[in-house]
Order: C-alpha cells, then sequence, then structure tokens
C-alpha cells in the first residue's frame, strides 16, 4: 500500500512537471487524438492564437477554427494521412475572426502500427507578417516630395535646400527632430527626389518590433535556422537599389547597431542562419528624436554608428521655433479635413490666430493637425473657426494671458514675467536659458569657437550642434 502511494505521488509529480515543461516552452504545442479532439493545449499556444483552453481543449479542431478552402490543417492532415510537414507556414482563423499566421512542424502519434491521434509545433509569425505587409504598403504609398513640405520660415527653408542637396549622392542622412515635426516627410522628399526614386522605399520603426524579431526582420532568415525559420529577405534585401529609412534608430538594440555599421560599410547582408553573404545597394536615412549626442552619451546610440549616418545631418525645426508656419499649416489642415468631411471652412478669425501662436505645441506640427481635425469634427455649419471652436485647454490657458512680446524670446528665464514663465514648459525653459547662456559667451570671446566650448564644459562637436539647433 506504501509502495502504491509513493508510485502515485511520483506520477503527480512528473505530471506537475511535465505542465510546467509544456507551459515554459517558447513553442506553441497542440496535440489531438483519434477523434480529431484537443488533449494538450499550451500556454503558448493559447497566446499565439490569442485562445483559452476551455475554448480548445475536448473540442473537435475543425469545430474551433477556420481554414481557407485553399489550406487545410497540417495537424488534421497529419492525423489522416500519417505523414509528417515541417517548417509550413499556415494562416487561419480563430473562433473571434482574429487572423492568425504561424509556422508548423506536425507529425502523427503512431502506436501499434496505428495512428492515434497528432502533434503540432507551431511558431508565431503573425506579428512578422503583419510587420512586412505594413512596409510593402507604406513602398507602395510613398508619395511625399518637397512641394508637400509646408513652410516658408527662414529654418524651414534651410533645412529644406539643404535636403533637396542631399538628394544628389548615396550618402547617409541623419535626420533629427522632435517628435511630430514630420521627418519622413523629409525622407521621403529626398527618395522621391533622387534618382532612386523608381527603386523601393522601405520604412521601419526601429522602436516598434521586439529585438528577437529585428535581425530577422532587417537582414531576413535562412530555412532552418530555428524553429519555425523560412527563407525570407528581410527589409535591406527587400530595399535593394533604393532607400532604407531607419526610424528611431536610438531604439535599435547595441548589438544590432553594430551589425547595421558593418552592412552600411562592406555593403552586404547575412540572413539569419547562413553562411553566405549578399551585396545590397541600400541607401540609408535615419531619424532620431533626442539630442544625436546625448544618445551617444547615453549609449543609446554607438559612436562609430553616429559618425557613419551623419555624413549628411539635417536638424528638422520643432513648430515652436517656427510659429510664422503656424497658419500656414493650419490652413492646409482645414483644406485636407474640409475634402475629407465634405465641409467648408474657410479659415480662423484673428483671436484664434494669436491664440495658436501662444502655444508652444509640444506635439509639434502632428499636434496642430490633431487639434485641427479635432476642431472640425465638432463645428455645425460655421465658415469661421472662432475662440468657441477652439478646445476647452486652448481657451482656459491662454484667453487670460496676453500674448508674449516677441524680446521674451531673447531674455533669460529670469527676465521672464510669471505669466510668460508660466505657458512655457520645462524642456523649452531650459532650451531658452541654454540659448541665451551660450549667445552670451560667444560675444564675450568674440565668437570663437573653441574657446566658447571650452568655457562652456562641452566639446567644440557639442557647441557646433547647439549653434545649429538655436540656429545662432
Amino acid at each position: 500500500m506504501d509502495e502504491q502511494i509513493v508510485i502515485n505521488n511520483s506520477l503527480m509529480k512528473m505530471n506537475e512537471l511535465y505542465e510546467k515543461l509544456l507551459d515554459e516552452v517558447d513553442v506553441g504545442i497542440h496535440v489531438i487524438n483519434e477523434k480529431g479532439k484537443t488533449i494538450i493545449y499550451n500556454k503558448k499556444m493559447m497566446e499565439i492564437e490569442s485562445m483559452t483552453g476551455e475554448d480548445v481543449l475536448d473540442k473537435n479542431l475543425l469545430d474551433v477554427f477556420m481554414f481557407d478552402k485553399s489550406q487545410n490543417s497540417t495537424l488534421v492532415k497529419a492525423l489522416k494521412t500519417g505523414k509528417t510537414t515541417k517548417n509550413v507556414k499556415q494562416t487561419y482563423f480563430n473562433n473571434k475572426g482574429k487572423e492568425i499566421t504561424t509556422v508548423n512542424n506536425s507529425f502523427p502519434i503512431i502506436k501499434d502500427g496505428e495512428i492515434t491521434g497528432a502533434i503540432e509545433m507551431a511558431k508565431d509569425v503573425t506579428h512578422l507578417e503583419r510587420v512586412i505587409k505594413e512596409n510593402v504598403l507604406r513602398k507602395q504609398n510613398t508619395k511625399f516630395t518637397f512641394e508637400d513640405i509646408i513652410g516658408q520660415s527662414d529654418l524651414m527653408e534651410s533645412v529644406i535646400e539643404e535636403s533637396k542637396r542631399a538628394t544628389r549622392t548615396p550618402s547617409s542622412v541623419l535626420i533629427v527632430g522632435e517628435t511630430g515635426t514630420g521627418k519622413e516627410l523629409f525622407a521621403q522628399s529626398i527618395h522621391n527626389g533622387s534618382s532612386r526614386s523608381g527603386a523601393p522605399f522601405i520604412s521601419q520603426n526601429c522602436a516598434a518590433i521586439p529585438d528577437n524579431l529585428m535581425e530577422g526582420l532587417l537582414f531576413g532568415t535562412k530555412k532552418g535556422a530555428f524553429t519555425g525559420a523560412i527563407d525570407r529577405p528581410g527589409l535591406f534585401e527587400q530595399a535593394d537599389g533604393g532607400t532604407l529609412l531607419l526610424d528611431e534608430i536610438n531604439s535599435l538594440d547595441p548589438a544590432l547597431q553594430a551589425k547595421l555599421l558593418r552592412v552600411i560599410q562592406e555593403k552586404s547582408i547575412r540572413r539569419v542562419g547562413d553562411m553566405k553573404d549578399k551585396h545590397v545597394d541600400v541607401r540609408i536615412l535615419a531619424t532620431l528624436n533626442e539630442d544625436p549626442l546625448e544618445a551617444v552619451t547615453n549609449n543609446r546610440l554607438r559612436k562609430d554608428l553616429y559618425y557613419r549616418l551623419s555624413v549628411v545631418t539635417l536638424f528638422v525645426p520643432p513648430l515652436r521655433d517656427r510659429k510664422e508656419d503656424i497658419l500656414l499649416l493650419g490652413q492646409s489642415f482645414i483644406n485636407k479635413y474640409n475634402a475629407l468631411f465634405n465641409m467648408d471652412v474657410k479659415g480662423v478669425d484673428e483671436d484664434v490666430i494669436q491664440l495658436l501662436q501662444q502655444h508652444d505645441w509640444p506635439g509639434n506640427v502632428r499636434e496642430l493637425e490633431h487639434t485641427i481635425e479635432g476642431i472640425m469634427n465638432l463645428i455645425m455649419g460655421e465658415e469661421i473657426i472662432t475662440l468657441q471652436n477652439l478646445p476647452v485647454r486652448f481657451r482656459k490657458r491662454y484667453q487670460a494671458n496676453e500674448a508674449p512680446s516677441s524680446q521674451s524670446e531673447q531674455l533669460p528665464l529670469a527676465a521672464m514675467s510669471e505669466s510668460e514663465q508660466g505657458t512655457k514648459t520645462l524642456q523649452d525653459k531650459v532650451a531658452e536659458v541654454e540659448k541665451f547662456y551660450i549667445q552670451q559667451i560667444l560675444a564675450e570671446n568674440n565668437h570663437n569657437i573653441s574657446r566658447s566650448a571650452k568655457i562652456l564644459g562641452i566639446s567644440r562637436q557639442s557647441l557646433q550642434y547647439r549653434l545649429k539647433k538655436f540656429n545662432l
């Protein structure tokens, strides 16, 4: 009796260990019996298919999942034919209609010469497939040119001119600017103004993809490199002959930054799991949403990659530094949403212009567009946007205050009135103090860059970056 208890306890522990292993492995496992009903369905498979155990266990697989007429379940195929399939990509739908794409290894369970069930091991590639589809769509809709960039301020005209000059060569370009300033607009314009305009333009946000997927996405994969890997070209191969935009390059893992540097220097890529290099002719454009020197200092951007990418560096100014463009941009967005919403708004009145000019637009051009879109969703029949049409946050914040004088932008923080300081974000206030102090030190040293940098306690290169940033 005691021996039986020991055996039972041992079996219970083995079952617990077995269940733990099933739920910890990074691959989906689905097992059906001879009747096609699910008997094992692990945690990873639930995540891949967005289902629960109750949705699937002890139910016929074909009653739960839906397959296209052109594609049968590889798991059911293994049960019915006794054949093993490996590295087969399959797209199907769960009981909520969600599309799922996996790469499967499916094989039968055979006992005493009879098929008693089937096992499927699945790797999720749904996210990767969606990214690739989005990139193909982007490639087909690269529509922006320099004529689409709106701005008549000196700062914008200067950046546009520099960008146009950059269309003549295949050199790398680093586009620096805050979120919402329109960096991809410049990237597409450079591509469409270059000799590569007829070739692919592919854009990838480096912050949008997990590190474990990014290498395969960029450089491609070789069949058999890892479980579920199939022969697939990466973004470099897809962009061959054209342009690859790497958005938010500072979000890319440092190890991948090193591999990216090698690709740029040697003009060749090696797919994950492959032994051969392949030549690629791709122009690299990259964007950065922070001070590049700070990104390097804080180890978010490799110094050697920064120097390689910044052959040409463009600084897209924030909207608060080119407020003379606000009315022009606002009118273009009004025209856009007139067409989309079938409306006939003519423009904005003088009081609204004043309030729009007072706002510092931390979200930049994107924030301005969303503000106009929001206003036009709420107005009813008006042809002119008035104060009453503005979001409450604008009216409450600015109506009680006078517009800041043009001189205040040249004064240090300490010289501003409390009301003037109250309309600035911390970032803006720090930038104003920094700009004023740099101007002061430069003036005291007859604009000698090296001497001024030494007094400021920064490198000459760092000072030159700030001179360009503040348009000094």
